[in-house]
């Protein structure tokens, strides 16, 4: 072989070897941040990824329109509705799931949470309808608990078919699982999903640091979101914050009328409880004990119940009460 048939050959190797360099390079990952509208509420979602924002945002929107057809009473055509107005009795998976799921938070709290609640939020003007003056509060009681409604063979079973379900208090958190599982499906270990302020964390943020999220500060009608009372770091799990200062209104005897509904009176808790958030492995779970949590209140053992938690799930808590012109807080030790 010539000196010159040597060089060009190579070369020749040079150049296969550097494409097939090329050919087997991963790209690189990088944070990235997606924000949208899902449930009616915000999304935000802050990952480490070398997917692109539009493939995941595409993935969010799948999910959004999954769980609106299934579980949304706001949407006339999904499953939920149709089951609550009595025009079929099958049930999805995620129904299923969430309806089981609340069973637990029943128990746990003597029937203070229940998502048999609908009529009597329909009644108070919280189901987006317009409130009964005079609601008859013994006749809703009589179909409205929990213990009416059964599970068979993935099928849905009432003792009376007046009883309607609202999943509100869990379908948001669930929602922000599935999302972050699928964050997970694409190998992304480090992310942070926010669904109207319910939150599910991994890994760390864009800094290297714990995820840190802002628990507001409850007086009435705070809409702003940027009044900060106290920043809790999470690594790997989930938070919701439940309140009622943002879903009330005053009656014509001047009387406050929030949108927690106590399903065992009828009526709306009155109570010096603010808010409360609960940290727990999953943002179904964080939502639905901060919803059983303020449905308790500050005279209903909230308090005792979450330190019972604590002890038997690890859930971590951060309650605000209102103390004449200030607050007090009740909270787990490594958030004092």
């Amino acid at each position: 072989m010539t000196l010159s048939k040597l060089h060009r050959l190579l070369i020749a190797t040079i150049v296969i070897a550097t494409l097939g360099m090329v050919g087997c390079a991963t790209p690189s990952n990088e944070y990235i941040t997606i924000e949208g509208e899902t449930l009616g509420t915000f999304v935000q979602v802050k990952c480490n990824t070398s997917h692109s924002a539009t493939e995941i945002e595409s993935r969010i929107l799948e999910i959004d329109n999954e769980m609106k057809a299934s579980m949304s009473i706001f949407n006339d055509t999904s499953l939920l509705s149709r089951l609550n107005r009595n025009e079929c009795d099958s049930l999805d998976h995620h129904l299923v799931y969430n309806i089981e799921l609340a069973e637990r938070f029943y128990t746990l709290s003597d029937g203070a949470y229940d998502i048999t609640v609908k009529p009597l939020t329909d009644a108070w003007g919280f189901g987006g309808r317009t409130s009964i003056v005079q609601p008859n509060i013994d006749s809703i009681l009589q179909f409205v608990g929990y213990d009416r409604i059964a599970i068979v063979d993935n099928r849905l079973v009432k003792q009376d078919y007046r009883t309607q379900i609202d999943l509100n208090s869990i379908a948001k958190g669930y929602t922000v699982d599935v999302v972050a599982e699928e964050l997970e499906s694409l190998g992304i270990v480090d992310y942070m999903v926010n669904i109207g302020g319910e939150i599910r964390c991994r890994g760390r943020n864009g800094e290297g640091k714990l995820w840190s999220i802002g628990i507001e500060t409850p007086y009435d009608g705070n809409m702003s979101m940027d009044s900060i009372e106290k920043v809790i770091y999470v690594e790997n799990g989930a938070l919701a914050t439940s309140g009622n200062y943002r879903r009330f209104y005053y009656d014509d005897n001047g009387e406050k009328i929030t949108h927690t509904i106590d399903p065992r009176t009828g009526y709306s808790v009155a109570s010096t409880l603010l808010s409360a958030t609960v940290v727990a492995p999953t943002c179904a779970e964080a939502d639905a004990a901060a919803t059983m949590f303020m449905a308790l209140g500050s005279e209903g053992g909230a308090v005792e119940l979450a330190k019972q938690c604590e002890s038997m799930f690890g859930w971590k808590y951060y309650f605000i009460f209102a103390n004449g012109d200030g607050y007090t807080i009740e909270c787990s030790n490594e958030y004092r």
